[in-house]
């Protein structure tokens, strides 16, 4: 008899025809949001799940599922599930690390670069009928040639996304608490300062960092009134890593020169302050979302999935306590 697993939420169809053979597979392909209580209802009779970053992998959740074995998120964050809870029941947790890295240091640097051209303001002022015709001094941007950019959270994304810095000739610098190793920096020709320096020296701020209580609030109105003036923030990392209220006076007062911003805090619902704002880039968490790099993601998750539940090492395996 095949193993019971529930897919939590919409995946491409491909994916569950290569679940299904070796799985009974419970699907949601309806994507309803199911919650702590959905979750605890569908996952009472299973042996594991394909599960995504919005869903509420609680202790209460694991408990529910007394032949829990197996749960495999299709997301490189996992501040969704409760890891420590996983390890006490023994339930093996996975991400999918490294397939969406230039994905989203690509979302990361199209955010950047509508930022500082202005293009969300201007693409608005066009198609609301109000050019009139070329101005020599008119929607003067920020130049992204030869400016500092700096990285908070070097890691594979961000060294990512410094790689593509040198094409604009820019200056990177980087905060983490562990520097990279020597060759890693020269190869892409980065610098580790500390945090302060960092936020006075960028001209352009990505914020790379995973989402932990550590986390919270990483950017806040102090860290904000260290930035120049003239300065971006681009966050596609996770919401609550910035005060979104803090970010919204800061650019409201011109304090920052813009932002933009891919995660939000309590998302899908976000801080209505930011639609009253013209100096914004804003998308809805889309940092990974390309067709290839999606699937990509949730394949990963079910090659987890199936490994684990046929008694072998999953590759991206969160608390290897589990497998010892």
């Amino acid at each position: 008899m095949k193993p019971r697993i529930l897919v939590a939420r919409e995946v491409f169809p491909e994916v569950l025809e290569r679940l299904r053979r070796h799985f009974e597979v419970d699907d949601n392909q309806g994507d309803t949001v199911l919650g702590i209580e959905g979750l605890k209802a569908r996952l009472a009779d299973k042996a594991g799940a394909l599960t995504a970053a919005t869903d509420p992998l609680m202790a209460e959740v694991i408990s529910a599922a007394p032949g829990l074995k197996a749960l495999c998120n299709f997301a490189v964050g996992y501040n969704n599930i409760d890891l420590a809870a996983c390890t006490r029941a023994g339930v093996m947790a996975t991400n999918t690390p490294g397939v969406l890295d230039d994905t989203t240091a690509d979302l990361a640097w199209a955010l950047l670069m509508a930022t500082a051209r202005r293009l969300p303001a201007a693409e608005r002022w066009l198609r609301n009928g109000e050019w009139k015709g070329w101005q020599f001094i008119q929607w003067l941007g920020s130049d992204i040639h030869h400016a500092t950019l700096g990285i908070l959270g070097m890691g594979r994304i961000g060294q990512t996304v410094a790689r593509r810095a040198l094409g604009f000739d820019m200056k990177v610098i980087y905060h983490n608490r562990t520097p990279l190793a020597a060759e890693q920096e020269a190869a892409i020709r980065a610098t580790w300062v500390d945090k302060e320096s960092l936020l006075r020296e960028s001209d352009f701020l990505v914020l790379l960092l995973p989402y932990s209580p550590a986390t919270h609030h990483t950017i806040g109105a102090a860290e904000l009134a260290l930035m120049k003036p003239t300065a971006h923030l681009i966050n596609v990392a996770r919401g609550g890593i910035v005060d979104d209220e803090a970010l919204i006076s800061a650019l409201r007062q011109r304090r920052l020169s813009g932002a933009g911003i891919d995660v939000f805090e309590g998302e899908p619902k976000f801080n209505p302050g930011f639609l009253e704002l013209d100096n914004v880039a804003l998308s809805p968490h889309i940092g990974s979302s390309s067709r290839a790099t999606r699937m990509a993601m949730a394949m990963t998750a079910a090659d987890n999935l199936i490994a684990a539940l046929s008694g072998q090492r999953p590759p991206n395996l969160l608390n290897p306590e589990v497998w010892k």
